[in-house]
């Protein structure tokens, strides 16, 4: 299969938001191959599921500390965009049902993190998400997982989220490179204030970060290397875009 291949650099949020939602119209209309691409936030950014609420954070803080936040196209809860690798990708349903192609795709970004040396396994369980999303502690991304996310010893390291537009996915996913989505609890409004111990001591279990794992500093250009031989290797993409840093 031949795909393309970006590595759009740091560039806001809304930058960020819009360029993927312009990948996936591109490629429905035909103009365009399957696209994996792989980015990062400058300044630092939170992104929420496109059904989660803004007032449960406090843009006062968030916009002291010179932080962005935007609402994703497609679901999951919010993530602190600070110390990691986002990833998307835009293709053809082919078919395949949304399971089979989160599998799918989380095949290609598993295999890109073994070949850090970090020895991760797709989850084999879920949680119930009607329910979970009603506890404030459901808040950030990295303290539930779904079926077939990208595990370590049993904490999550990837958090993905899937849009379907037609017959086109869409999906993002966030590699953490160190521990700074921990400070997302930072940022969340007053009326959560007695929820905050629970929420960071249900991502401390429930998430991990690739340097705590190995002991080193990940960057980013490394951990977008090994994802797209991740994707090459496992999923049979030869890859034919260029590399290229845009500038919002």
């Amino acid at each position: 299969m031949k795909w393309r291949f970006l590595d759009t650099g740091f560039n806001s949020g809304a930058f960020n938001m819009t360029y993927d939602i312009s990948l996936a119209s591109e490629f429905a209309t035909g103009s365009s191959l399957p696209t994996l691409r792989v980015y990062g936030w400058q300044p630092h950014a939170i992104s929420i599921g496109m059904n989660q609420r803004l007032e449960d954070f406090d843009m006062s803080k968030l916009a002291a500390a010179g932080i962005d936040i935007v609402r994703r196209p497609t679901g999951g809860r919010a993530i602190l965009h600070a110390d990691e690798l986002t990833y998307s990708v835009a293709m053809n349903a082919g078919g395949r049902s949304l399971r089979e192609l989160y599998r799918f795709i989380n095949e290609g970004v598993a295999c890109g993190l073994r070949l850090l040396g970090i020895d991760v396994q797709l989850s084999g369980q879920s949680h119930d998400f009607r329910t979970h999303y009603r506890d404030l502690s459901a808040i950030p991304c990295f303290t539930s997982s779904a079926k077939d996310e990208i595990h370590y010893q049993q904490r999550k390291l990837v958090g993905s989220a899937q849009r379907r537009f037609g017959n086109t996915i869409l999906q993002h996913g966030s590699l953490l490179l160190g521990s700074r989505h921990r400070h997302l609890i930072e940022f969340l409004s007053g009326s959560i204030n007695g929820s905050r111990a629970v929420i960071l001591e249900n991502l401390d279990s429930s998430s991990v970060d690739a340097q705590t794992i190995l002991g080193r500093v990940v960057s980013y250009d490394e951990a977008a290397d090994a994802v797209r031989r991740g994707f090459e290797n496992a999923c049979g993409i030869e890859f034919i875009g260029t590399m290229i840093d845009v500038a919002s």
